[in-house]
């Protein structure tokens, strides 16, 4: 045969080489992908974009004061270390408001007579005084350590400060009465969790976060919140049963051996009469 007639032959198969290896690559491929392949989660609910009540309100034409305002106060007569707020005593700090507000009239914030002359006696009186233990914190971001100082107070309240140092002085930023549950910090934020009146099972978390616009700590996240029952605790063991057979069945039978008696060498009557007829 002429070789030249056998060329296209040779050339045909060539080219079908390359086609049924990539055949047989494409096979794992394609088996791999039916295995692992998106699936539906169905259907997605549509969205419903919020809708305004009464849009024909007129617009607000004198606004209130910006909230938090009120919030901001000199301490009066305190000068702040130059290596921060650690050296500030808290009882100090609460006397010079106190000093400067005696009668409360600062509003919501203010202390009741009581608690006001128990902070004035702390140094005569300091297992007493109701001037919590301090934290420091830094709240604002700054790199600079607050002042948190707790004070408790009359009706199971608790009044909770935050202090910044500015300026050589110290400027109250916070400043909240509740009665709380707990006081927590996440992060830069300070949580109060207080009982909700009139709400049982739930009681009322508020963040307290640092607003520089304003220069205060506000409330920036306040909701409340259902909480779990606690278990009822265990109550005490019932006593054992009065009569004749209480001794018996608390192990402290007469015809046991007791402490002394039945033990050699302890002498006396009691010995002698254990086991007598």
């Amino acid at each position: 045969m002429n070789p030249d007639r056998r060329r296209p032959a040779v050339r045909r198969a060539a080219r079908l080489v390359p086609s049924a290896a990539v055949a047989a690559l494409l096979l794992p491929l394609t088996a791999c992908d039916d295995a692992g392949g998106l699936r539906s989660a169905g259907a997605t609910p549509t969205a419903v974009g919020p809708v305004r009540l009464w849009p024909d309100l007129p617009p607000v034409t004198a606004p209130p004061l910006d909230y938090g305002e009120s919030d901001t106060r000199r301490v009066p007569g305190l000068r702040v270390p130059a290596d921060g707020v650690r050296r500030v005593d808290p009882v100090a700090v609460v006397r010079a408001e106190l000093a400067a507000d005696p009668d409360g009239a600062g509003g919501g914030d203010g202390m009741d007579a009581a608690t006001a002359r128990a902070v004035r006696r702390c140094a005569a009186e300091p297992e007493a005084c109701p001037v919590l233990r301090p934290y420091h914190r830094d709240l604002t971001g700054d790199g600079e350590e607050e002042l948190i100082v707790a004070v408790r107070m009359a009706d199971q309240l608790v009044a909770v400060r935050c202090y910044r140092a500015e300026d050589g002085g110290l400027t109250r930023v916070m400043s909240t009465v509740e009665q709380l549950v707990s006081v927590e910090l996440a992060g830069r934020d300070l949580i109060l969790r207080a009982v909700s009146a009139g709400i049982p099972g739930y009681e009322y978390r508020t963040a307290w976060s640092w607003d520089a616009q304003q220069g205060t700590m506000l409330p920036a996240r306040d909701e409340i919140v259902r909480v779990k029952p606690k278990p009822p605790r265990p109550g005490p063991l019932p006593s054992p049963p009065a009569g004749p057979g209480a001794a018996a069945e608390s192990g402290t039978d007469a015809g046991q051996p007791g402490a002394d008696a039945g033990q050699p060498g302890a002498g006396g009557g009691a010995g002698a009469g254990v086991g007598a007829p």
